[in-house]
């Protein structure tokens, strides 16, 4: 039997507000367990939430993103269930009237261009977190992370693959970051994911039953996660067995999920109306301010650097999938020139990145916090543009750089004369060095001579690497090809 997959997505993000949802409590990340828990998260008798007029801006910034419907008036309501991180008993969230509706979310797989609908995403705030293995028979409660303020992201059912649901996250974890609403950081759990997972029979139109995997935290996760409880859903299937709906969680270390709790359903929860907030109220000014100081999204640079830069798809996608190369890529054309976008998208994608990811360190969203800073780039490029030096000696001063980072904005200018490193290009003295290499190698001057034109050029190369070492690597190479031919050239009389 052929089955096709169904796939929802529900993420969440923790939006980067420096106070909870609904306390003045610090919202901080790495902090001293349970410094950040007031008495507000805590649920105790006597204290009333207020709601963060920030996280409602940062929420109704990415409906607008991705052209959704913003509630002009949105409630909260409580989700009552019991666990040992939810200190009060329930989470306030949003379930009749979230913060915005629908909305369309396009990506592209393997070149092909993806939409998936999304059905509405809501405020709500987050619980605490359980910690094992400090105290043996004991579990601790970090309650830091309870009333951090949450935006969860629900998709329809339009995912057929795990690749499409993995691209998806990496779409809406680019466009967080571009919208400065949250860090996306999926190790600190600032995006993390719940995948609703069934199949049916190709050409049924009622779903199966299905199963919901939790907290999925990093892009290759996802894709294992829902592969293997595809392929589990097919196996009791085809086995003559019954699935159940329930709650799964994926160990990465063995590749499977296993059964976490049975599925709940929207009654279990006992919703009702929050009684301590008002309705939130989002006006047309807000709507309008936030249109208008919309910032330039991965989409729309990448399409200005294709159309206004003319770089390549792939070097314009590479560029733009990251917030903090963009910045950075920017920051280097501002000095050197919109006509140095393909030399500085080389060094970024192959020194710069490369560089980083052999040193373990990542782009700093401010571009002066990189070890080669973006100024410094730009002065390499223009020395190598004007043959001050060679383009393998520039890779040797990048390092350089990498490895011992210098604040002067004229840092390669200063390595380059501490170390002697301009490229000599004085024809008279060059000429004498050709005059030896060749005085010095008759056999291969007799051989270059008696061979077909098609083969000489790479032959020049023994004579080219001669050369270079007379002259330390510092001559330039396109003078001394000059050079050189035309000495050869001048053999054949």
């Amino acid at each position: 039997m052929q089955w096709e997959t169904v796939i929802g997505l529900e993420v969440h993000v923790q939006l980067a507000t420096a106070s909870k949802l609904f306390s003045s409590a610090r919202n901080q990340f790495g902090d001293t367990p349970n410094s950040n828990a007031c008495a507000i998260d805590l649920g105790f008798p006597g204290t009333l939430p207020v709601v963060n007029k920030e996280a409602v801006r940062m929420a109704a910034k990415l409906g607008l993103a991705l052209n959704a419907e913003v509630a002009p008036i949105s409630h909260f309501d409580r989700k009552n269930y019991f666990y040992p991180d939810l200190p009060k008993g329930y989470q306030v969230t949003q379930a009749e009237r979230p913060i915005f509706s629908g909305g369309i979310v396009e990506f592209e797989v393997n070149g092909v261009e993806n939409q998936i609908k999304l059905h509405h995403a809501h405020l709500e705030e987050d619980a605490g977190k359980s910690i094992h293995g400090i105290t043996p028979g004991f579990s601790g409660i970090d309650l830091n992370r309870a009333g951090t303020p949450l935006l969860e992201i629900v998709t329809e059912p339009d995912f057929r693959t795990a690749e499409q649901a993995s691209a998806f996250l990496k779409k809406l974890h680019t466009l967080v970051q571009y919208l400065e609403i949250s860090d996306g950081n999926m190790a600190e759990g600032s995006l993390r994911c719940d995948a609703n997972v069934s199949v049916r029979p190709v050409g049924q139109k009622e779903f199966g039953t299905r199963t919901e995997i939790k907290n999925l935290n990093s892009f290759r996760f996802i894709e294992q996660a829902i592969e293997y409880e595809v392929a589990r859903h097919i196996h009791v299937l085809e086995s003559g067995g019954q699935l159940v709906q329930e709650t799964r969680l994926y160990d990465p270390d063995k590749n499977e999920t296993r059964s976490m709790r049975s599925k709940e359903d929207a009654n279990d929860y006992r919703y009702f109306p929050e009684p301590d907030l008002l309705p939130v109220i989002v006006e047309q000014a807000l709507i309008d301010e936030l249109k208008a100081t919309m910032p330039e999204l991965d989409n729309q640079k990448k399409k200005r650097y294709v159309n206004e830069l003319g770089l390549s798809d792939y070097d314009a996608s590479l560029l733009t999938t990251d917030v903090a190369i963009a910045h950075y890529f920017e920051a280097v054309l501002a000095t050197a020139g919109n006509d140095q976008a393909k030399a500085a998208a080389n060094w970024i994608q192959t020194e710069l990145l490369g560089g980083l990811k052999k040193r373990e360190l990542k782009l700093s969203k401010n571009p002066d916090e990189t070890p080669v800073k973006p100024v410094q780039l730009a002065n390499l490029i223009k020395q190598i543009n004007e043959d001050v030096i060679s383009n393998k000696i520039g890779k040797g001063i990048f390092d350089t750089l990498m490895d011992s980072p210098r604040e002067e904005d004229n840092a390669v200018d200063l390595i380059i004369d501490e170390k002697g490193l301009r490229q000599n290009s004085n024809t008279d003295e060059l000429k004498g060095f050709v005059d030896e290499v060749i005085n010095a190698n008759q056999n291969q001057v007799e051989a270059y001579l008696a061979a077909p034109v098609e083969k000489r050029q790479k032959m020049t190369g023994f004579f080219i690497g001669q050369l270079m070492k007379k002259t330390q690597g510092k001559a330039n190479p396109k003078v001394l090809n000059q050079l050189l031919a035309e000495k050869l050239q001048s053999l054949e009389g």
